[in-house]
């Protein structure tokens, strides 16, 4: 029961609620963690030094005063404001202080310790001081009161509180450090999994050990096993030897300039591509680099698909200069057969267009190979009335290259134009019948490919025979070993390709 308890002293209060004080006490303590056995040495000196059998040391805050150590009490906190050392700071700031006999001091006498168990009658302490702000004490207690005290004992008692101040502010340094190694392990985690993540690769060469290592990544691109730390000159070698001179002359030239390594290198075991970055991170004190730091990146896909961007320039160039040729024969043959603008202009569109087609297939597979299939369906579709009733295709799988792909796609629609006005395509009644297969001569693949119209006009021989079947049967000339024959029967037109593939 607190009845008979004084009201808590202005100045007490003042003491307990300083908030420079609590601030000191939060940043040397942020969370009371329970009585640290670092500080019993100092508790049981305390006792040993005035001869009692209780000793604390304590850290007060505004509503609880907690106990580091404690010798003769079980207990680990009491109520701030039933504090002895909370009178003391706010009767003595910053000295030590010693109340002989309990009862006597109106101060401490209605102390509930006082007027009831343990019944304490004799005080001393001393206070901890952190910055000049006292965050608590170093105290001792009996049961019995203490007259005539040694001279010293007091300043004694302040010199343990000064200790109990050095070894709080040492932990606290410690607790500091250990969240710092503890934030930058963190940091270093955080930015180890963002450049694995990123597939790039850091490395540091210790100039003066020569020894370089580098993250996981390092060592996966370069292909190097085990992944252990090398030396400089292991390193150099995995670089690829067509890239090797290059990347050491720049790398010298950072080295003894200060400036930023930039190269980029194959490595020599792996072929990737690697672009590498880097600069001196420090130097000794006759500025001579010791530490030179730097990263690499994977960039082989770029430079593959730069490569095969280049070839296909170039063999877009070549194509390029094959189709303006084969255009101003196109257009001084159709002039050949005809002075009308409108006709010439009819004729020489549709095979404008048939190399439109082609050469959009093959845009479409940058250049490499295309499908028969494809082809016979651009060419021939636009000119039936009903492609899938109308075309019948036997044939085998089927790759054609670039001038292949070209030469039959003028072939075919030469056909394609003629059934459509003359032959089978005229009439809905009409047939193209395509035959393709490929058989082995004498280890070479060869298309035999033949075109059949069935179910359309009469055919006139005389009458059919012209510059279209001149194109036809030249179409396939740039290509060796080829042939195209066209036979005007009654029953229908017949041509038969042959093509080397």
């Amino acid at each position: 029961m607190k009845d008979n308890i004084q009201p808590l002293p202005s100045e007490v209060a003042a003491v307990l609620g300083a908030p420079d004080r609590l601030a000191a006490l939060d940043a040397a303590m942020p969370v009371f963690l329970g009585p640290d056995p670092d500080f019993d040495d100092i508790a049981a000196l305390a006792a040993a030094l005035f001869v009692v059998p209780i000793a604390l040391v304590t850290v007060l805050g505004r509503k609880d005063q907690w106990f580091l150590a404690r010798q003769g009490t079980p207990e680990i906190r009491a109520p701030s404001e039933d504090s002895f050392c909370a009178r003391m700071l706010a009767a003595c700031p910053g000295e030590p202080m010693a109340v002989a006999d309990t009862h006597r001091d109106p101060r401490f006498a209605g102390l509930p310790s006082v007027t009831g168990e343990p019944r304490l009658r004799f005080y001393a302490g001393a206070p901890i001081l952190l910055g000049g702000r006292a965050i608590g004490t170093v105290c001792v207690f009996d049961v019995e009161p203490h007259a005539g005290l040694a001279g010293d004992l007091l300043s004694r008692l302040q010199r343990l509180a000064g200790l109990a101040a050095s070894l709080i502010t040492l932990k606290d340094e410690a607790r500091r450090r250990t969240l710092a190694a503890e934030a930058l392990s963190r940091e270093e985690k955080r930015h180890a999994l963002a450049l694995d993540a990123a597939n790039v690769a850091s490395w540091l060469w210790d100039i003066s050990t020569g020894i370089v290592s580098g993250n996981e990544t390092f060592y996966r691109m370069l292909g190097v096993r085990p992944a252990k730390p090398m030396s400089a000159r292991k390193f150099f070698t995995s670089v690829h030897p067509a890239d090797r001179k290059v990347t050491i002359d720049r790398l010298r030239s950072a080295l003894a300039t200060g400036k930023e390594y930039d190269g980029l290198f194959r490595a020599a075991k792996t072929g990737r591509w690697l672009l590498g970055r880097g600069r001196v991170h420090e130097w000794d004190a006759a500025g001579r680099p010791t530490v030179f730091l730097g990263i690499n990146v994977d960039v082989t896909d770029g430079q593959l698909a730069s490569e095969r961007t280049r070839l296909l320039l170039r063999e877009l160039n070549h194509r390029v200069k094959n189709t303006l040729a084969m255009l101003q024969s196109l257009a001084r043959q159709t002039l050949r057969q005809t002075s009308d603008p409108v006709e010439f202009m009819e004729a020489f569109a549709g095979r404008l267009q048939s190399l439109s087609e082609a050469h959009g297939l093959l845009s479409d597979h940058e250049w490499g190979v295309i499908h028969l299939k494809m082809l016979l369906q651009k060419q021939i579709m636009p000119y039936a009335m009903d492609y899938e009733n109308q075309i019948e295709i036997h044939k085998d799988e089927v790759e054609l290259g670039p001038d292949q792909a070209v030469g039959l796609g003028l072939v075919l629609h030469e056909l394609a134009t003629n059934a459509r006005k003359y032959g089978a395509l005229s009439v809905r009644s009409g047939k193209v019948v395509i035959t393709a297969r490929v058989v082995n001569e004498d280890g070479q693949r060869v298309l035999n490919m033949t075109w059949h119209e069935v179910g359309g006009p009469p055919v006139d021989p005389v009458g059919r025979r012209g510059f279209g079947s001149v194109l036809i049967e030249r179409s396939l000339d740039k290509i060796l070993g080829s042939s195209v024959h066209v036979e005007y029967l009654p029953k229908g037109v017949t041509a038969v390709v042959r093509m080397p593939l």
